[in-house]
Formats: C-alpha cells, sequence, structure tokens
C-alpha cells in the first residue's frame, strides 16, 4: 500500500542518507523503521512480559529477604521518637 506522510527536510534527508549507505530503498527504511517500532512498543507484549516476570513465585522467592529488611528497620527505629 502506497502512503504520503510529511517530515522535517532534516528528517528526509538523513533517511535518504541512511538508505543509501545501507544499500536499500527509502521506502524499505521506513518500514524497517516502523516495524522495529511497532515491535518495541506493543503494550500488549509489555504487559505479558511484566506479568510474566512478576508472577507470584517472584515475590515469594524476595520474600525473607523483604521481611528481613522490614525487620532490620523496625529494629534500627524501635526507640526513635517522630
Amino acid at each position: 500500500m502506497k502512503t504520503a506522510i510529511s517530515l522535517p527536510d532534516q528528517v528526509f534527508y538523513a533517511a535518504e542518507e541512511a538508505a543509501h549507505y545501507m544499500g536499500i530503498p527509502r521506502s524499505k527504511l521506513y518500514l524497517n523503521a516502523l516495524l522495529e517500532y511497532l515491535e518495541k512498543n506493543n503494550r500488549k507484549k509489555i504487559t505479558e512480559k511484566l506479568n510474566e516476570v512478576y508472577t507470584d513465585d517472584y515475590y515469594k522467592e524476595f520474600e525473607p529477604i523483604a521481611y528481613a529488611g522490614l525487620e532490620s528497620i523496625r529494629e534500627t527505629t524501635q526507640n526513635d521518637t517522630w
């Protein structure tokens, strides 16, 4: 599909130079850049990855450390007056 976009002159000329240097058509450069942008900014994939990382198992692994830190703070501030 063909489309028209508006770009600042400086961006257009930088893209022209990059496409020439890479030996690819300008449209291929724009396509590659757009595909990369869409992949990196896919909110659904980002959310899925975060959900995968922060599972209950993740928190269980660090729970003892968190409680130890909290207990240390309690002991340190036990006699403090606020």
